[in-house]
């Protein structure tokens, strides 16, 4: 499944087996086969990337942006056998720790490998998604906030002074916010339907918080004018030395998990043009990690447009 051979675009995909094995029942729409249409999109798409290992992210990793009581609530509620119930959508089976451990491992991966200069951009096709799970607790289908690892070990481990997180998922990533709300070193911009779960990001924000409600129905045009007299003049005022994408792809018109109506070019369009953001101030350093996108076959386009974007490649 891994191999060895770095790819011209200088893009990598970071993934594990263990994140297939997390499952929260037959029903739920959070499931294996999501990293599946992704890796199958990549293949059909004949794209020549470098794909990588994720490991386990440790400890002192997860310590940077959860608390103590957290990790070991999820250390000791991780099941022998079956589920457990952590919220009303989100459960444990024994693989989830691990799995969780992958996921958020992979996003620290994706820095080392981006600051070590040896690619410029990874996606981290992994599961369970992160960006819902707060400094204290699970939710959301989250156990770990995984682009906050990330973006925690960039700052604690290689000393970057300024980072952004973009998250265009359809659902506020409230667990980020709470990690980074008092942090001056983080900047946030994203959008999401409102009203929606989980209810949150249009009030009590920090200046470095720059959400952008979308009303239902809202598609690329809005995505575009959000981007445009919103994000861009925050990043570019902010001068990030990497880029984060929190990358969910349920705003897709056909993802009926919500009610946003995006397509595949609006999600190649969004990163081509963050990544113009990242030439010009980061050295072109980012680093990518999937969220949410239910609908299997829009997940696998949109996903494979955003790499496509990410590596610089035209659609």
């Amino acid at each position: 499944m891994f191999t060895s051979r770095w790819s011209m675009s200088r893009l990598a995909i970071i993934s594990h087996p263990d994140c297939l094995l997390h499952e929260m029942g037959q029903w739920h729409p959070e499931c294996p086969e999501r990293l599946k249409a992704i890796t199958e999109a990549l293949s059909l798409s004949g794209l020549d990337l470098l794909q990588l290992e994720a490991p386990l992210a440790t400890h002192e990793q997860l310590e940077r942006v959860h608390s103590e009581g957290h990790i070991r609530e999820i250390e000791t509620a991780s099941p022998q056998s079956g589920l457990i119930q952590l919220d009303p959508d989100t459960f444990m089976n024994p693989h989830t720790l691990q799995a969780a451990r992958r996921a958020a491992g992979a996003v620290v991966s994706g820095v080392d490998h981006v600051l070590s200069g040896k690619i410029t951009s990874a996606f981290c096709n992994v599961r369970p998604p992160g960006h819902h799970a707060t400094r204290e607790k699970a939710m959301g289908f989250c156990i770990f906030n995984n682009v906050a690892v990330g973006a925690a070990h960039a700052l604690a481990h290689h000393r970057l002074e300024r980072v952004a997180i973009v998250d265009f998922d359809v659902h506020h990533g409230n667990g980020t916010e709470d990690i980074f709300r008092n942090d001056s070193r983080v900047l946030m911009v994203s959008i999401f339907q409102h009203p929606f779960y989980p209810y949150s990001g249009t009030e009590g924000r920090s200046s470095r918080m720059v959400n952008i409600p979308l009303p239902m129905g809202s598609g690329g045009a809005a995505l575009r004018e959000a981007v445009e007299n919103d994000w861009v003049p925050a990043l570019e005022a902010f001068l990030p030395q990497m880029i984060f994408f929190s990358a969910g792809f349920d705003a897709h018109i056909d993802d009926d998990m919500a009610g946003l109506a995006f397509v595949e070019e609006d999600y190649a369009w969004v990163t081509q043009r963050v990544r113009e953001i990242a030439g010009r101030h980061a050295q072109g350093r980012m680093v990518a990690t999937l969220e949410g996108g239910y609908e299997l076959r829009s997940l696998g386009r949109s996903a494979l447009a955003h790499i496509r974007a990410l590596a610089g490649l035209q659609a």
